[in-house]
């Protein structure tokens, strides 16, 4: 059962209420006044104790007891049947001579509303490659531009939607598969040679650490479809692997680690502006990297993993 936030009575409160005045000899009208509600209300909850008992005071469901023209459950499995032999909403209707608007209910009332859900469920491919740098994921995130103070601190769109326009920041993402090592950058676009320019530094970065990257695995994005792309992944002797389309699962390290970033860094503060959220990105990929645990490596942090297949002990702090 779930209560408003704003309820007078829980069960437990009811129950009180309704055993003051069958019980404890309380008239209706201080019951009422103890709970806080309406006589009405009190009059509703002591009716119902003195009829059904202590289950009486528990919520009832909001559907309707009868209803004279439910679709009958014949009629719902020929609707069932249609649609797996992947009939359209509206060849159904046709064809049953039904409203458009109740075979598409039904359909997503039994969970077939979507073509995709006729066929098997794909069954989860979760794989970890076993050295660092085998395979790195990119991904790209797009972020609005911050140029005034939005409604998460006015409380108001009004003003928000007056103002349009201010342009994007991209949130350019790298992390190794096998550690969860990750480093970030936020630029202005996502043009291929943006995207070959962080590929270069990330690189960089993954050395600095002892990590030679052998794959890179992107979306299908035009910017890693592009020549220029192509050709620095040659020169850099890099195996460039693309996700399937559609399957955005398939890059889902970099997935997940966006929405952490973007849960920690970037809607994890009130900022006055892009610059303002830009530098409170200085130290967090920092602090994701050597401090806070990862679900996935036993709670402890990618710099912890990177140490264990690196056999090197010590700190890693």
């Amino acid at each position: 059962m779930k209560l408003h936030g704003n309820a007078a009575l829980t069960p437990n409160q009811r129950l009180k209420l309704a055993r003051r005045v069958v019980e404890g000899g309380w008239s209706l009208s201080e019951a009422a006044e103890a709970g806080e509600v309406s006589e009405r209300t009190a009059s509703k909850w002591v009716r119902r104790f003195c009829e059904e008992g202590e289950t009486g005071v528990c919520d009832r469901p909001s559907t309707p007891r009868k209803v004279p023209r439910r679709t009958s459950e014949e009629r719902i499995e020929a609707i069932v049947v249609l649609r797996r032999l992947r009939f359209t909403g509206q060849e159904i209707a046709t064809t049953l001579g039904m409203a458009l608007s109740t075979v598409s209910g039904i359909l997503a009332r039994v969970g077939l509303g979507k073509l995709s859900r006729l066929g098997p469920e794909e069954p989860p491919n979760r794989y970890q490659r076993e050295r660092p740098g085998e395979l790195i994921h990119v991904d790209v995130k797009k972020l609005g531009r911050i140029d005034q103070v939005g409604h998460r601190v006015t409380g108001s769109l009004r003003k928000a939607n007056r103002h349009r326009g201010a342009g994007w920041e991209f949130v350019h993402v790298a992390v190794d598969d096998a550690t969860r090592l990750a480093y970030v950058e936020v630029l202005a676009d996502e043009r291929a040679t943006s995207c070959v320019g962080f590929l270069r530094r990330a690189l960089a970065f993954y050395r600095n650490h002892g990590i030679t990257v052998e794959r890179l695995m992107t979306d299908n994005g035009t910017a890693y479809r592009s020549t220029v792309h192509a050709v620095a992944c040659r020169a850099l002797g890099i195996k460039h692997l693309r996700t399937r389309p559609y399957r955005p699962r398939t890059n889902g390290k970099a997935e997940r680690f966006i929405r952490t970033l973007l849960s920690g860094w970037a809607y994890g503060a009130i900022y006055r502006s892009s610059i303002e959220r830009g530098a409170a990105l200085f130290g967090w990929p920092d602090h994701y990297n050597f401090r806070r645990p990862h679900g996935s490596l036993s709670h402890k942090p990618p710099a912890a993993r990177l140490a264990e297949l690196n056999n090197v002990g010590g700190s890693y702090t």
